[in-house]
This record gives C-alpha cells, sequence and structure tokens, in this order.
C-alpha cells in the first residue's frame, strides 16, 4: 500500500458530497475567521427544497482566503432562523451549529409548521453578518408534514439535484428491460410469502399509498410506510404496483438470463449472487425522518461528535456488536490475544449463545463513544453492517471486511481510498492494524478523499 501524506487542503469525506455539501475549496490552516470570506452553502438555504431536517454548511476562513482547517471554537458562528413575515409564527427547532472539528461547521433545523411568506436566515461570527448572511428564502417553504406534492416528478428532481443517471439504480434494472404484472402478481406471493414472510405488497393510485402484508414477519413495513409516505408528500408519485422485502436477506436468486427470469424484488440490501433492487436501509430512512426529533444516530448528527481529534484518539481497532456473524466471534478472540491492537467486544448473545461464557459479554457503549478510536473495525451481521455509513462519518479510520452483502452506495466507495480492505477470514486484520499504527499521520486523511 502506498502512503499518502497528509496537507492541506482537504476535501469533503464521501457522504458530505452524497449529502449535497460539495467539495471544500483550497485552504490554509490556521488564522482568525473573516466573516467575509468564510463560506456558507448547501441545500437549507434553499426554499423550493422540502426536507426532513433542513442543513447547510459553514466553513471558517481566514484574512488571507484560506480554509482554516482545525476547530476556531465550538462557538465560532450564530445562527438565528425565523419567518420573513412578524404576521407568521413558526416553530422552528434551531440548535447550535455542529463543529465539525476540521474548520467547518453544519447546521440543521426543523420546521414544525409551514412558512408562507418565507424565511430570513442570519450567520454571525462575532455579530458580523458572514459571507452573504442574511439569506431570504421566499416562500413558501413548506415543513415535513406539509401536504405539499409537486406534480412534476421532472422539477421536483431538478430541484432536489437528484443525479440523472444512478450507476446502482441503473446496474439493479439491467434485468428487468420489461416487467410482466400479471405474472409479478401471481409468482411473487407463491414464491416469496410463504417461504419467506416478510413481504409487502404496495400500490400507489393517484398518490395514494396502498399496501398488503404477505407473512408473519413484516412489521419492517413500518419504515417503508414512512420513506413512501415522505415522498408522497414532496411529490405526486405516478401509479404503480411493487413489492418491498421488509426482511434481512435479498431474496432473488434467479440469473437474469434464466427462464423463468428474476422478479424485481425491492430490498434493503443486496448481494453478488441476488438480483434484488436495492433501497437505502431502513435505518438511514429512518433516522433521516426523525433526525432532531426521535433519534440520535443520524447522517448528520454524527459529524459533530467525531469524538478526540486525531491524535488523542486511542490508538486501536475497535468494535462492538451482536453475535451475528462468526467472524465477530474471532474478533474477540483476535482482541484478547492482541489487546494492543484490538478492542473487540460482544454485547449480546442470540445466534452463538454457548460462546457468552468462553468470551464473555462486553457493557453496551454510546455510538459516538466509538469514535475515541482510531480504526474501526466494520464486520458483516447477518447481511451487510447497517454502522458502515455512520463509521465513515465518525473521522476514523474504517477497516472493511471483504463481503457479497452491499448497501445501496457501495457501488461508490473505492477501497484504500474511503475504506482499508481485510479478508473475509480476518486473517490481515491485525497486520492491517500495525500498518495502520506505523502511518498513523498519513492515514487519518484516508477517510477524507
Amino acid at each position: 500500500m502506498a502512503d499518502r501524506v497528509a496537507r492541506c487542503p482537504k476535501m469533503a469525506p464521501l457522504f458530505l458530497l452524497l449529502l449535497g455539501a460539495g467539495s471544500l475549496p483550497a485552504a490554509g490552516c490556521t488564522g482568525a475567521v473573516s466573516p467575509e470570506r468564510s463560506l456558507v452553502w448547501g441545500p437549507g438555504l434553499q426554499a423550493a427544497v422540502t426536507l426532513p431536517v433542513r442543513y447547510f454548511y459553514m466553513q471558517a476562513v481566514n484574512e488571507e482566503g484560506h480554509n482554516i482547517t482545525s476547530s476556531p471554537g465550538a462557538k465560532s458562528f450564530k445562527v438565528m432562523i425565523k419567518a420573513l413575515s412578524a404576521k407568521e409564527y413558526i416553530r422552528i427547532h434551531v440548535p447550535e451549529p455542529l463543529d465539525r472539528n476540521d474548520g467547518s461547521f453544519l447546521m440543521r433545523y426543523r420546521m414544525y409548521g409551514s412558512a408562507k411568506e418565507g424565511l430570513i436566515i442570519e450567520v454571525f461570527h462575532q455579530d458580523k453578518h458572514v459571507a452573504q448572511s442574511p439569506y431570504i428564502l421566499k416562500g413558501p417553504v413548506y415543513h415535513e408534514y406539509c401536504d405539499c406534492a409537486e406534480d412534476d416528478p421532472e422539477i421536483w428532481q431538478q430541484t432536489n439535484s437528484c443525479p440523472t443517471n444512478e450507476a446502482q439504480i441503473s446496474k439493479d434494472f439491467a434485468p428487468f428491460p420489461s416487467i410482466d404484472l400479471n405474472r409479478m402478481l401471481e409468482e411473487v406471493p407463491r414464491r416469496f410469502a410463504e417461504s419467506r414472510g416478510a413481504i409487502v405488497h404496495y400500490t400507489v393510485l393517484d398518490n395514494q399509498i396502498y399496501r398488503r402484508s404477505l407473512g408473519k414477519y413484516t412489521d419492517f413495513k413500518m419504515f417503508s410506510d414512512e420513506m413512501l409516505q415522505s415522498l408522497a408528500r414532496k411529490v405526486r408519485l405516478p401509479d404503480i404496483e411493487f413489492y418491498i422485502n421488509v426482511g434481512d436477506w435479498p431474496v432473488e436468486h434467479r440469473k437474469a438470463n434464466a427462464t423463468p427470469g428474476p422478479m424485481p424484488m425491492i430490498s434493503w440490501c443486496g448481494s453478488s449472487d441476488s438480483r434484488d433492487i436495492i433501497l437505502p436501509t431502513y435505518d438511514i430512512t429512518h433516522s433521516t425522518l426523525e433526525t432532531l426529533r426521535g433519534v440520535t444516530n443520524d447522517l448528520l448528527s454524527i459529524q459533530g461528535h467525531t469524538g478526540p481529534s486525531w491524535d488523542n484518539k486511542t490508538e486501536q481497532a475497535f468494535f462492538r456488536g451482536r453475535d451475528s456473524r462468526e467472524e465477530r466471534l474471532q474478533l474477540v478472540r483476535m482482541s484478547k490475544k492482541n489487546p494492543e491492537l484490538l478492542d473487540a467486544g460482544i454485547t449480546g448473545y442470540f445466534f452463538f449463545r454457548e460462546m457468552e461464557k468462553q468470551l464473555g459479554k462486553a457493557p453496551l457503549i454510546g455510538f459516538f463513544d466509538f469514535f475515541k478510536y482510531k480504526y474501526q473495525v466494520n464486520v458483516d451481521g447477518t447481511v451487510a453492517a447497517y454502522r458502515f455509513p455512520y463509521l465513515m462519518l465518525g473521522d476514523s479510520l474504517v477497516l472493511k471486511q471483504d463481503s457479497s452483502y452491499y448497501e445501496h452506495f457501495y457501488s461508490n466507495l473505492k477501497p484504500e481510498k474511503h475504506y482499508i480492505p481485510i479478508k473475509r477470514n480476518l486473517g490481515d486484520l491485525l497486520d492491517k492494524i500495525k500498518w495502520a499504527k506505523v502511518r498513523r499521520t498519513s492515514l487519518r486523511f484516508l477517510t477524507l478523499f
């Protein structure tokens, strides 16, 4: 592996690009914050973009026009958000900006009512307006639960900067140049509902969502329900029928050229030997919908809780989780023999209960505390480990097990660029940790490009 040299400037993590933050401009490292030169940008400054929680970014820039790449102080920026018209009273949850400890800040706000006239957003540094503040969002500015669907899906896609082509979606639909609806309605219940018991049949008609549960294990339909309902409030959906598998494992294993061919089953997790069409996991969609309300671990909040600075993180690899895969037990054995390299523990036993006495049970630990450690080990559970996107945002280096399972975004990642790959059997894990410790200064930046 080639060494990577840490230099200013640095780029935004992959997930910030997926969230619409873009890359950070060329940077210096230190200096006093210049309110005029500092930057403010993001979808939360656009009136037409309706999100569960609106957000935007602030980048501290010094007088020389260089990005500041360490925290200038958690209280460096102050944000005020209110209705543009004094005649409108709207409840808006406006927490403090999240300090991302790299000179940038993340601002989130959740609206509990729509602003007919619009919003005014003011960003201050030491009582001086930052960048182009104040920002005027001309109304209407809708809140998440407003039934305000855009009639034209193409306009909605353009407003939200949706890509015209998504590689994973194109790949998933490639085996289905056409769909025989009658065959699907006959075959899916027979093949999957009886054996899997976790299939939900959805029909969208006149932007109303109807569903029928097929099987005993469909409780997770609450997550697909809330996702579809959120979409239907924002954009008029086409009349369509489809099946969602709300279980863990992908279900369609027929090859594309098989006779009969595969069925277009929608799932949260894919695999190299299945043909399911992959959605973002229920964990991601639920935490996104409930940010600043019902959850603490979400793609935005993680960015402000990334633990100590890199130099002050504990120089060990870390893992906590259930016993949902045998390699996780192997991690604990490796940890007991090599405690200077790895701190691994099982927090709950279900699949291998007979091993609890031998391996012990680790106490639960808050997810933000994971990032006290420099290296995070990501090992599959029953399928792909759904913690992976959160680990990627945590300012620790992720060592990811080779896997046949994948989530919707994996095709955008490159080994040794976004994470350090480790073998399926974990045979090279200890060597990779040793390698990382030798290159501890440069590797902090591996996850940032």
